[in-house]
């Protein structure tokens, strides 16, 4: 098996320096890792919710969403049922701070409380606030790094994508968007944050629990009009790596007059990664964010891939370019936040992800 693993990841090496657009991914809980290579560097836009790809949305609805079509690709896989047998080098990438930390720590804080006085004002309920951070790197080894995420983030959408004209993008995603199987649906409320610390069974403080309501409720209300026999689970925490969530999975039937197009519209930008309500929420990240969020927080997956869609909201990702990497951090802001603690939650996710470089 290692030796398959072996030549499995040689072929992808051979894949990434050809500089053709690919996605390497694994789904949440799966031993199946799948890549899809394009023949051709064309660049495809996303246009109807008939076609069949892997699927790489940005956060806003104004640009393109980019599609490798199947019939434009090539595909093929391996199972991994252990992934303690992949050959990870121990040696890590040499990474430089670029952004002043202490002056992007002011600002966050600033912006952190105008969010809440905004808030307080009853102007939302809940808004999600991110920065960037930007480190300059050396000795970087992208499938290296791409391997110690399959191993670490083993109930995560593992992935990485490229694309000549767009860039090169990592993550491992907790967040379900929805899964759509022929008209059976599933989606997920994903909210509040914590450190592991070996028990998975934790309590939950108010404002935790007040926040993924506000998210459960907010979705549960979205899709009423588009989803039938709607059910829910209690919260439950999950893992994604060395971070704790509170979740509730939502399952339902997709009616038949209702398109695909229709639900990912109403479900995109989820609360976990934008706010409540979303229109008031979306302008003010828009008005005062200060940074084009690209990507991070859009969506990726496939499409109409064995009459089966499976989308994941692009979480703990970074962009990676040719000597500098950017990681992508958020958290979401209700009445309750304190803005110091919401900084600090913003430099723990950050270490989490540096650990995979």
């Amino acid at each position: 098996m290692q030796q398959e693993i072996l030549n499995f990841f040689q072929k992808m090496e051979g894949i990434y320096n050809s500089k053709l657009p690919f996605v390497i991914y694994r789904k949440p809980n799966e031993k199946q890792v799948f890549v899809v290579v394009q023949n051709t560097d064309d660049l495809f836009e996303l246009s109807t919710d008939k076609e069949n790809g892997f699927v790489f949305a940005p956060f806003s609805k104004n640009q393109p969403k980019i599609i490798f079509p199947i019939e434009e690709c090539e595909q093929f896989s391996i199972n991994i049922q252990d992934f303690e047998e992949l050959n990870i080098s121990t040696k890590n990438a040499t990474t430089i701070q670029i952004s002043n930390l202490e002056e992007t720590k002011l600002q966050h804080i600033a912006l952190v409380q105008k969010t809440i006085d905004y808030i307080q004002n009853n102007e939302a309920e809940k808004i999600v606030i991110s920065r960037m951070e930007m480190l300059k790197h050396t000795n970087f080894e992208v499938l290296n790094s791409y391997k110690k995420m399959l191993k670490n983030y083993e109930n995560a959408m593992v992935y990485l994508w490229f694309h000549p004209n767009i860039g090169c993008w990592m993550g491992a995603s907790p967040e379900r968007l929805l899964n759509c199987n022929r008209h059976k649906f599933k989606t997920m409320a994903l909210a509040g944050t914590q450190a592991f610390k070996g028990e998975i069974d934790v309590l939950w403080n108010e404002k935790e629990i007040k926040e993924q309501k506000f998210v459960t409720d907010y979705i549960l209300e979205t899709i009423q009009s588009t989803i039938s026999n709607i059910t829910c689970t209690n919260p439950y925490t999950v893992k994604a790596g060395n971070l704790l969530h509170l979740c509730t999975d939502i399952y339902g039937e997709l009616t038949v007059e209702n398109s695909l197009k229709n639900l990912i519209d109403s479900l995109h930008p989820t609360p976990a990664i934008c706010g409540v309500p979303k229109l008031p929420a979306t302008n003010f990240i828009a008005e005062n964010e200060g940074y084009n969020r690209a990507f991070y927080a859009g969506y990726l997956g496939e499409q109409n891939i064995n009459n089966e869609t499976n989308l994941y909201v692009n979480l703990r990702c970074m962009q990676i370019n040719q000597d500098h990497i950017s990681l992508y951090i958020g958290g979401g802001i209700t009445a309750a936040s304190i803005a110091e603690k919401e900084w600090d939650e913003t430099v723990f996710k950050a270490e989490v992800m540096k650990k995979i470089l």
